[in-house]
């Protein structure tokens, strides 16, 4: 069953594929990766986004913290 196994893989699609993107890179500056600026971003997103997760995330703390508490008993309304 995994006699030719290495033949199959080599002559595989994905290889011919591979060989177009994988290119010897030119020497034009225009094709030179931009340098990026390190900690303007994080995890792709600005600094309003970031603000907005972590505050929707508390806010769900606090709900399932209030609901926690009104289950168990540690609280009440009255």
């Amino acid at each position: 069953m995994f006699d030719n196994l290495r033949e199959s893989a080599s002559s595989s699609f994905y290889e011919e594929e591979s060989n177009e993107l994988y290119r010897e890179p030119s020497s034009s500056p225009a094709a030179q990766p931009v340098a990026r600026r390190s900690g303007s971003r994080f995890l792709g997103m600005t600094g309003q986004q970031r603000f907005l997760l972590s505050l929707m995330l508390l806010f769900t703390v606090c709900i399932l913290g209030t609901l926690a508490m009104f289950l168990l008993g540690k609280m009440s309304l009255f």
